[in-house]
């Protein structure tokens, strides 16, 4: 039994919550629908953990789905890159689920939960599918289960607010008009190639390196991922998505939606077109690059002068993104791992963020913006203490996984002899101190209105956890830098 499943994870890690999606949405009682949601992270969670120890001993795992052997079958594919956003997505939704038992019904009609849990798995299994499958149109699959799913979950968020259905609007037609570019990109590969699994095209398209339909392919794939990842300027459906989804959704999105879309774009470059060299390094130095170091900055101001602390988180997060492509960009060894381990760290530094304010949102009853914060510190000490930690980590002090983060990035653009680069995202650092001590300083040293507010255990045991691995990871950080830098010599090898 226990030979069968080991031999099964690798799909098991994305039937759990797709199977139990189609569960969920036919119990009507709030609780139970809850509780098999959480018993299916939770199991997610447990396989994709058992798939880390997996990995250690194998290093790859291929997963012949149906017993049809790639090329021609659809092949699930783990390995030491794949597990860092397998981990990511599966652990993060099993918090943020923790997370969604007292602030769901606030938010959603009782009769439409169910409809939403189910939802709720259907996006996690498409984001898990997305970056374990090895088929480029098996990809676009998960990534329209993903997309449309995450649409239906952020327009339920029109029972607070109707902006929450020009949201999903925006979400929709952007995402899809990212996917169209990347379908595009993988028809006009398999026209070239006559395959579509990633590691026989890899092989094929080292015969093609001056081939128009391949140039032509990659930049329609490239971009379409972009939209995706929400990398600056095709992030306009980020702000609106992340600020008026249901709280829980917001959490969820944030922490991970992005995040398998950029371990996709890493895969693509480093990866897919490993062989056609000149094409990858004039995309990460004329297109990538600079798109990165004006996300940094970009990002972080819109921040500052937002009002809506929703809005401002999600500002925050494309300057994140940021820092992840530049590192992408740099093309070292050292600097992929280090877009790893921001990758990994800004999932629990931006899940801990929005856990708190839309914590805030729950106890206030109305959105959370600088004018409404004034004195909930003092009121809520648990709440506050733990945004302050992750606002910490999030601007990159010692001690904090933010730290770790950042001081990856630092070493491996001095390696690289751009020093620039690394006086650059120390200003960008430094400035997004502004935008997160406005907040603090809001919080906790202006007089607010007289309110007594018992803070709920079901509502911040999920916050103090996801706090806990922030100091964690920004004690000992071995086990993220390890698994980043094993992540970067399997996409890059030795030789950069």
């Amino acid at each position: 039994m226990i030979d069968i499943l080991t031999k099964n994870l690798s799909i098991l890690v994305v039937l759990c919550p797709l199977i139990t999606s189609l569960f969920v949405v036919l119990i009507p009682n709030i609780f139970f629908s809850w509780v098999l949601t959480t018993l299916s992270t939770f199991l997610t969670f447990l396989f994709s953990i058992l798939l880390y120890q997996e990995i250690q001993i194998h290093s790859h795992i291929s997963y012949a789905l149906g017993k049809w052997m790639p090329p021609i079958g659809i092949e699930y594919i783990i390995d030491k890159v794949a597990i860092i956003p397998i981990i990511i997505i599966s652990g993060i939704s099993f918090i943020a689920t923790i997370f969604a038992y007292k602030i769901m019904p606030e938010e959603i009609e009782n009769k439409s939960i169910s409809k939403v849990y189910s939802l709720w798995l259907l996006a996690i299994a498409g984001l898990l599918g997305l970056v374990t499958t090895g088929d480029a149109f098996n990809l676009f699959v998960f990534l329209e289960i993903s997309s449309l799913a995450s649409v239906a979950l952020v327009a339920m968020g029109a029972q607070k607010d109707k902006q929450a259905l020009v949201a999903a609007y925006n979400y929709l037609i952007i995402g899809a008009v990212g996917a169209t570019l990347y379908v595009i990109g993988v028809g006009l590969l398999y026209g070239i190639t006559g395959t579509l699994n990633m590691e026989d095209l890899t092989n094929r398209i080292s015969d093609l390196n001056n081939n128009k339909a391949l140039i032509a392919g990659f930049g329609f794939m490239i971009i379409g991922i972009m939209v995706k990842a929400a990398v600056f300027p095709l992030h306009i459906w980020l702000p609106r998505a992340y600020a008026y989804a249901p709280s829980a959704v917001s959490v969820l999105l944030a922490a991970t939606a992005t995040k398998a879309s950029l371990y996709i774009l890493a895969r693509i470059l480093f990866s897919v077109f490993e062989n056609s060299e000149n094409l990858i390094n004039i995309t990460l130095l004329y297109v990538i690059f600079p798109l990165s170091i004006i996300a940094m900055f970009a990002g972080t101001i819109m921040a500052i002068y937002e009002k809506d602390i929703k809005r401002l988180l999600a500002h925050s997060s494309v300057a994140q993104i940021g820092y992840i492509t530049l590192a992408f960009a740099i093309g070292t060894k050292a600097s992929i791992a280090a877009g790893f381990i921001h990758m990994f760290n800004h999932a629990i530094i931006k899940g801990g963020l929005f856990i708190a304010i839309t914590s805030l949102g729950f106890y206030i009853q109305k959105r959370v913006t600088i004018n409404n914060l004034s004195g909930l510190g003092r009121a809520m000490p648990i709440t506050f203490f733990c945004f302050v930690l992750c606002s910490l980590s999030l601007a990159g002090l010692p001690l904090t996984a933010g730290f770790i983060s950042k001081l990856y990035l630092i070493k491996a653009t001095i390696s690289s002899e751009a020093i620039w680069i690394a006086i650059l995202i120390l200003i960008s650092s430094a400035l997004s101190v502004v935008y997160l001590w406005k907040m603090i300083e809001v919080m906790w040293m202006r007089e607010g209105r007289k309110i007594v507010i018992k803070e709920n255990p079901t509502i911040y045991m999920s916050l103090i956890i996801i706090t806990f691995f922030n100091i964690y990871f920004g004690l000992d950080a071995s086990l993220v830098v390890n698994g980043s830098f094993e992540a970067a010599e399997k996409l890059i090898g030795d030789l950069k």
